[in-house]
């Protein structure tokens, strides 16, 4: 039986909350990215805690793995059509965090890659 939701928004938080699931997901709403670019964009997650999260991600539908079988390994990820349809929300989530910065004077440099 599946999990019963009494609102929208707890269905929501439940498939992309968390601490490293929105941010791989934005990392993603901009194109294919391999995991070692995962990995240099987000240096605070670690190796496996990354690879939990892409998972679980592709088991929720919202991400694409794709094994390109060579040596050395070349894995490859992308969001779903699913995925893309949290593209407004995601770039919500980034307005709104850039905005918060810029009135609390917090230090966030969306450029540093």
């Amino acid at each position: 039986m599946p999990k019963r939701y009494h609102c929208p928004v707890e269905l929501a938080v439940d498939v992309v909350g968390g601490k490293w699931r929105p941010v791989i997901l934005a990392h993603l709403k901009e194109g294919v990215h391999r995991y070692g670019e995962l990995r240099r964009r987000m240096p605070g997650i670690s190796e496996k805690m990354l690879t939990q999260r892409l998972r679980e991600l592709e088991v929720d539908g919202l991400v694409l793995r794709h094994d390109h079988e060579t040596t050395p390994p070349h894995v490859e990820y992308r969001l779903t059509e699913e995925g893309l349809s949290l593209a407004p929300v995601l770039q919500a989530l980034y307005d709104w965090g850039a905005a918060r910065a810029a009135r609390t004077g917090t230090p966030c440099d969306p450029l540093a890659r």
